[in-house]
């Protein structure tokens, strides 16, 4: 078992990673909660595997507990989605007293959490991220949201967990593509702050060597996001390079509705064409564009730029929630392991894309 202390000002809670935790969350949560009620949103693909599990294990602590579940995939994190939710934990006769479970991955985990910081003026929840995503990145910080039309996570808030816990075996049912999925933001914390998490990943070779290293993949990450979300919590400085590879990632996401990339997917090809167009320019040193390639293609992950309409595409990113005024603040890499912000004008958007 690992744990990790997250210190904020407000909050403080842990990351509680350890293999198999799932057949003991109902006596892990008994240790920080003494009301029954428990509501828990899932989607239908985790309910089908472990929903009966993390039911007997509440029910086993006498929790009196309720599960609502959405579809899969990220057109579930919308309002009309969340007030669908509202309505069934007003139904249950939920209060403020009582507690939420984020169960999934990152879309539940946005979902629930944004439904938990808002309902009531705020219900405490708890993240139990499935996904390889969700553990090592969404379900840790605090940000919540849901999307609108005109892009991703347009509406949310910054709203904690009382407790992240982190079960690695869960990945093992877990979608090879969802588990690439992940290992794009994985990439992500290896350039922005670890080169020799970057290059340990260039030497893993196969499914069976990954799955034996992931424990230490999640609590490297874990800190890594743990330490730079305690220094800039509301996201006004070191955070935004957690945003690498996502302006464009998020853009490419939208452009194709949601359809074509999961989010992984997206950021792997942000970070390379972003990084591409930085070594072209002269900013980012010779060779890392090459070093990326090849650790996306290691990780069955594109990252060639799909053929899009770039005016559509400069249009989303200029309604990405990071922009300030007339300026948009991008993350570029100056070699694998450091990165910085670059503050850019939202005409000068073309020249990156």
């Amino acid at each position: 078992m690992s744990i990790l202390e997250v210190k904020l000002p407000q909050k403080q809670y842990s990351i509680i990673i350890e293999k198999g935790i799932l057949k003991n969350i109902g006596n892990e949560i008994k240790k920080i909660y003494n009301n029954r009620k428990i509501a828990i949103i899932t989607d239908s693909n985790v309910e089908k595997l472990y929903g009966e599990e993390m039911i007997n294990s509440l029910t086993n602590h006498d929790f009196e507990t309720k599960t609502i579940v959405i579809q899969p995939g990220e057109k579930s994190k919308s309002l009309d989605i969340a007030t669908n939710i509202y309505k069934e934990l007003l139904d249950f006769e939920i209060s403020r007293g009582d507690m939420i479970i984020a169960f999934g991955g990152g879309v539940v985990g946005d979902l629930a959490g944004f439904v938990s910081s808002t309902l009531l003026r705020g219900i405490p929840f708890i993240q139990v991220p499935t996904s390889l995503l969700a553990q090592i990145d969404s379900s840790v910080g605090g940000k919540v949201a849901v999307n609108l039309l005109e892009g991703k996570n347009l509406v949310g808030s910054f709203y904690h967990p009382e407790v992240v816990f982190i079960d690695p075996e869960v990945l093992k049912t877990l979608d090879k593509r969802f588990l690439y999925d992940g290992m794009a933001e994985v990439i992500k914390y290896g350039c922005i702050r670890d080169e020799e998490l970057f290059n340990k990943l260039m030497k893993i070779k196969g499914e069976e060597e990954l799955f034996n290293n992931m424990e230490e993949i999640i609590q490297n990450c874990c800190l890594i996001k743990r330490d730079i979300v305690e220094r800039d919590e509301k996201d006004d400085g070191e955070r935004m390079l957690l945003n690498f590879g996502h302006t464009l990632g998020h853009a490419i996401e939208k452009y194709y509705d949601y359809n074509k990339y999961t989010h992984g997917e997206a950021v792997a090809i942000g970070m390379y064409n972003i990084t591409k167009k930085s070594e072209d320019m002269g900013m980012t040193i010779e060779g890392t564009t090459k070093l990326l390639e090849e650790i996306i293609k290691k990780f069955n992950l594109s990252y060639e730029m799909p053929e899009m309409d770039n005016e559509i595409l400069a249009k989303t990113i200029g309604l990405d929630k990071k922009n300030k005024g007339d300026s948009l603040n991008i993350i570029l890499l100056k070699q694998i392991g450091e990165s910085f912000i670059k503050k850019i004008s939202k005409n000068d958007i073309k020249t990156y894309i």
